[in-house]
């Protein structure tokens, strides 16, 4: 059975967007009808979701569905072609200072200096958001310890494990405390036990802290019945909505079988197993 996009769930509140399509009001982040090509391939198509303040959205998709073209266009990485994009209100293309300060992020390819020690790589970080070095310091230590690397903060980053360097990746994109946090393929690489620690940390922040956070995976087993959920596949979005709807109106058994479904694939291609 396949679903058409269903751009918002029922709970949002619809305004009129640049373009007279629905927006949800007070998005953490609002994608609407995005579009990307790379010459003559066609990266995103027509995309539209919204991401709630205080929630967990995951982006799942395979390898090539069009997830880091996506947080490359959020990043303003590369530029928009089509579409709008808006971080609390903020449009991108508009006041992109604005947006941008909103957001914390995490990329996929490792971004840390190897050679700096972890607070080191903290305050280099808070320089380049003009943070003085005093609250720089005060900030540096309260995400090290929300995060279990305060022990670690003299150590050299090429000292730490890969969970860690993960963990720290995240302490630095809280350091300016933005409001929406950006992760794509987070857990790449990482051993189940670490895995399963940068995901219970990021649904934290969610609880603790209200962080909005859009949790861009190819992997099942990160995502719960209870989180909403964004199915992109070959740039365009399949299915949107909680994961046990999605799973519902699929008329399939769990996540797994309900991707399958959607999209046709079959589970040696580079979906990870449930």
């Amino acid at each position: 059975m396949m679903m058409k996009p269903d751009l918002f769930s029922a709970g949002d509140r619809a305004t009129t967007g640049f373009d007279g399509r629905p927006h949800a009001s007070g998005a953490a982040l609002a994608i609407e009808a995005v579009s990307h090509c790379y010459g003559s391939r066609q990266a995103l198509d027509q995309i539209s979701f919204t991401v709630a303040p205080a929630s967990l959205t995951a982006l799942l998709g395979l390898n090539g569905a069009g997830k880091s073209t996506l947080v490359s266009l959020i990043t303003r990485l590369i530029g928009i072609q089509a579409g709008r994009i808006s971080i609390f209100g903020h449009d991108i293309g508009l006041v992109p200072g604005e947006a941008l300060r909103q957001l914390g992020v995490v990329f996929q390819p490792r971004t840390l200096d190897l050679d700096l020690s972890v607070i080191q790589n903290l305050l280099y970080h808070a320089a380049l958001h003009g943070i003085d070095r005093r609250e720089a310091q005060l900030r540096a230590g309260e995400v090290l310890a929300r995060l279990g690397l305060a022990e670690r903060r003299g150590s050299k980053v090429r000292d730490l494990s890969g969970g860690q360097m993960r963990r720290l990746e995240i302490a630095r994109a809280l350091l300016h405390r933005p409001r929406l946090l950006l992760l794509d393929e987070a857990t790449v690489g990482l051993d189940v036990k670490a895995r399963a620690e940068i995901l219970g940390h990021v649904r934290s922040l969610v609880i603790e802290q209200g962080i909005g956070v859009l949790w861009a995976t190819h992997l099942f087993d990160e995502i719960v019945p209870g989180d909403d959920l964004v199915v992109l596949h070959h740039g365009r979005i399949l299915a949107q909505g909680e994961v046990a709807r999605i799973v519902a109106e699929t008329e399939t058994r769990d996540l797994h079988s309900a991707f399958l479904s959607l999209t046709g694939s079959s589970s040696r291609s580079g979906s990870a197993a449930p």
